[in-house]
């Protein structure tokens, strides 16, 4: 049960608490490593693998909210070498922190401003972990430091695909697992599941996986396999950077032509509107004709972005054919009147163009979609599902599954939409505008093991889309994101109105609210990441008691030395 505030000890005040803007290109841009200097490599790290080179380099998660420089780290050859290394962090005293893209918000990887200093090296798995080989017709193997786009694109030559998958291909697949990355997508009214295929998380579809853990026997970290029907394997599929994974076998499908059409036509309270009320263009009205929907609706105005996607095997006359990924060239590449305007925003503190921008967003992709004739697209999966680049407007993101049954959706989706529009109007009829991105909303299927084809398998214990035993009517889950420019006054204000909200109307009665691990979530009034009641309560509750628990000892036992670690998760895990 979710009651009054917890503020969180100043020494941990998270970025937004002192207004940090890293909105410049040179914060935001993925920081090279720099060679490192021998004599002072071999001084503050002594004894390390002479055959893994090491480097000086700079931390910056997605929105650069969370910093660190000059960071130790390095970028194993392989399986052999990354366990190489993690025996000497062992042996040493340090931490180890797999970095992938860093397309992430919250600090699971690494905490904001940790000094040049301390004993944390960063071990970058996309520069050769990225092997790529069927293990059968059904099943790929592959390693955690391939980009999403990369597997995508390998899946596809091979006439397979997944039914879903996140937005940016820039992901890496390891970073990707460690925190339930999902898609959009439940079965459209009569529609059948495929084999191969899940509606759930990208880790309900691992078969097997390796990682470096800790053996009693050898006395040291090894490489171990665990399939899917171990017990221990529920804890390493959504580990939360607990664990180092180097390698996964994934079970996919045959691979669908998708139809994606775009309308920016249907006002929200419509789109969003109560059950029962409304005309026949809600939400709930889509997932039933297509089963693949999200909508973007920009801050301050009227009638959000919707996509439709629908598995179509021949093109429909309509449609534009497309042949690679990323089609929305005005979304990805900031319109320079919305570039203006938010750079107006930050550098002179003008909050007040929110609703300015908001409608220069919603134009924008009203405009791009006719302007480039993207508002009706068909082609393999891969070029509907893959449609965000690094180079889009830079924005923080709070990000929540409410579990509830599929009649449910439109229920949850309406609440929600009828509380943010109050608030926020309320906000801005006293002069304050907390949010400037917009809201995101998608619809997910949970994580059935079933759809591995594994007998004994079982669904990740972390993941966010972890069905519960105690209400099986829960099949589907509605995730909630709010985004905002980082810096933003009353942000986390705002955010955490919106956070109570959902874990008060959602509770576990009629629906269920947990939060999206890589996304912000336990805000106090000038913080994220930052409500102790939410971090040692609301969330493991949430997850369910004996499965979280069951988690964090499992990863203690496969890593006792807390190698893969960091004062976050020290703070989560207790």
């Amino acid at each position: 049960m979710i009651t009054g505030s917890a503020h969180d000890d100043p020494s941990n005040a998270s970025p937004w608490t002192r207004r940090r803007l890293l909105l410049t290109a040179a914060a935001l841009a993925v920081v090279p490593g720099l060679p490192g200097d021998p004599a002072a490599a071999a001084a503050e790290l002594p004894d390390f693998p002479e055959d893994v080179a090491l480097y000086r380099s700079a931390y910056r998660n997605w929105v650069g909210e969370i910093t660190a420089d000059g960071l130790w780290a390095c970028a194993p050859g392989g399986p052999e070498q990354m366990a190489a290394v993690v025996n000497w962090a062992w042996r040493h005293g340090w931490r180890v922190r797999a970095r992938g893209a860093a397309h992430g918000w919250s600090p699971l990887t690494v905490t904001d401003r940790t000094p040049s200093g301390a004993p944390v090296l960063l071990v970058d798995t996309a520069p050769h972990l990225t092997g790529l080989a069927l293990d059968s017709p059904t099943t790929v193997r592959a390693g955690t430091g391939v980009t999403l786009e990369a597997l995508l694109t390998f899946l596809e030559e091979h006439g397979l695909g997944v039914t879903a998958t996140p937005a940016p291909g820039v992901l890496t697949l390891g970073g990707a697992l460690a925190v339930d990355a999902h898609g959009t997508a439940v079965p459209a009214r009569g529609e059948r599941k495929r084999p191969g295929h899940t509606y759930g998380s990208l880790s309900n579809l691992i078969v097997s996986l390796t990682a470096v853990v800790w053996d009693s026997g050898a006395g040291a970290y090894v490489l171990r396999t665990f399939h899917r029907d171990e017990a221990d394997c529920a804890a390493l599929l959504t580990h939360l950077g607990r664990s180092l994974v180097t390698e996964v076998v994934l079970r996919v499908g045959a691979n669908t032509d998708l139809r994606c059409v775009s309308r920016t036509d249907i006002p929200a309270g419509e789109l969003f509107a109560a059950p029962g009320s409304g005309g026949g263009r809600t939400l709930a009205s889509f997932l039933d004709a297509a089963g693949r929907v999200e909508a973007i609706w920009f801050a301050f105005t009227e009638h959000p972005w919707l996509k439709v996607w629908s598995p179509a095997p021949t093109r429909p006359p309509t449609s534009r054919k497309v042949t690679r990924p990323y089609n929305y060239p005005f979304s990805d590449n900031v319109p320079a009147p919305v570039a203006e305007l938010a750079g107006r925003m930050t550098s002179e503190a003008a909050w007040y163009l929110a609703p300015v921008l908001g409608a220069a967003q919603y134009e924008a992709a009203a405009l791009g979609l006719v302007a480039t004739l993207s508002a009706d697209l068909w082609g393999p999966s891969k070029n509907t599902l893959l449609y965000l680049k690094p180079t889009t407007l830079r924005v923080h993101a709070d990000g929540y599954a409410v579990l509830t049954s599929r009649d449910g959706v439109q229920r949850v989706v309406s609440a929600f939409a009828a509380f943010y529009r109050e608030r926020l109007t309320a906000y801005a009829a006293r002069g304050s505008f907390p949010v400037n991105g917009s809201v995101e909303i998608r619809v997910t299927g949970l994580d059935d093991p079933g759809d591995v084809g594994v007998p004994g398998a079982r669904p990740p214990l972390l993941s966010a889309l972890r069905p519960r035993a105690d209400h099986p009517e829960w099949d589907t889950a509605v995730w909630l994101d709010v985004l905002t420019l980082p810096g933003t006054p009353d942000a986390e204000a705002f955010l955490r109105e919106i956070e109570r909200f959902l874990l008060r109307t959602f509770d576990g009665g009629a629906a269920l609210t947990r939060v999206e691990w890589s996304k912000g979530w336990a805000y106090t009034d000038d913080g994220v990441w930052s409500d102790e009641e939410v971090l040692r309560d609301v969330v493991p509750a949430a997850v369910g008691p004996s499965e979280w628990a069951e988690a964090d000892a499992v990863l203690d036992r496969l890593d006792p030395h807390r190698v893969y670690a960091n004062a976050f998760l020290d703070r989560l895990f207790g």
